[in-house]
């Protein structure tokens, strides 16, 4: 990928605070056009790579260009061109939903007239626009802080856990919302740690641990790359069965299904196979499941994290 078809492009990242070490030489690749899930563990420097790309902090070293534009300190230009949502939304309690948007307005490139309530039907907010900002729902605030981040209509947003508060239908108007913006056009990238609900929506996602990146791509081939088969066999039996297996894979290991279950790092066609080994050496197998999904993924990446 080269920079020009980057919406975002961060190479070797450095921030440290104190003694601690958020991000340790983070590179990130983000092109246009995509939903793309920013995940880690808690710690692992989501919250720090987030508002290095806003320009919020400084970094140690490193660099980040977003749309081939090199963002340097203090340098807002580059900045008009994205809308984010990190951490909570601060508003004022006592104006409504509307004049908060309103407020937010004068700040950066002016939107045109009318964006503001084309910002709350957006987000499902219409009826409630007139209504104090402190009278709202903890998911009625976050989804008027996406309005806020959508009103100088930006070509990439960047969102930090915005199904916080979010009740099962509103996640899901969520998804459709974040969709429909990309298929206008906008790059979305996005922070989240309902792992399901990015495996339902990312094109793309990066996991990071440790303020590094440990594995990034395409959604559909990282699962794909990740096949594996789980299989369950009597407690006292694993021991034997890990030997079994680790003939036929290198990659057999415990998971977190409960006792007796063994994840076996290969792909689902290979799952008859090993069945038959086991039974074949003595072993009963008494579960098999196939297949990988991003949990799985993210928990092997980030073990220990």
């Amino acid at each position: 990928m080269n920079a020009s078809s980057a919406a975002i492009r961060a190479t070797g990242l450095v921030k440290t605070y104190g003694h601690v070490r958020a991000l340790d030489g983070l590179d990130l690749e983000v092109r246009q056009g995509v939903v793309y899930g920013f995940l880690g563990p808690n710690g692992a420097g989501k919250t720090t790579t987030m508002r290095l790309l806003t320009g919020l902090i400084r970094s140690d070293a490193g660099a980040v260009e977003l749309f081939g534009e090199p963002v340097r300190w203090l340098d807002r230009a580059p900045l008009f061109k994205i809308g984010a949502l990190i951490e909570s939304p601060a508003f004022y309690p006592y104006l409504s939903g509307r004049d908060n948007l309103r407020v937010l307005t004068g700040v950066g490139a002016p939107p045109r007239p009318g964006r503001v309530d084309e910002v709350l039907d957006l987000v499902d907010l219409a009826d409630r626009g007139g209504d104090r900002y402190e009278t709202y729902s903890l998911g009625m605030k976050q989804r008027l802080g996406i309005a806020g981040a959508l009103l100088n209509d930006p070509r990439l947003l960047l969102l930090d856990e915005p199904a916080n508060g979010l009740d099962p239908a509103g996640i899901v108007d969520m998804r459709a919302l974040l969709k429909a913006l990309v298929a206008g056009g906008k790059t979305v990238f996005v922070s989240s740690h309902i792992l399901p609900e990015i495996e339902q929506m990312a094109d793309e996602v990066a996991i990071i641990a440790h303020g590094r990146l440990v594995r990034a791509g395409p959604l559909e081939r990282l699962l794909a790359d990740s096949g594996e088969v789980r299989i369950q066999v009597p407690p006292g039996e694993v021991p034997r069965a890990a030997e079994v297996l680790g003939h036929l894979v290198a990659d057999v290991h415990p998971n977190g299904h409960g006792p007796g279950w063994l994840s076996v790092g290969a792909a689902p066609a290979r799952a008859a196979e090993l069945n038959r080994a086991l039974v074949g050496a003595g072993v009963d197998v008494s579960g098999l499941e196939i297949g990988s999904d991003l949990e799985s993924l993210f928990l092997s990446l980030t073990e220990g994290s």
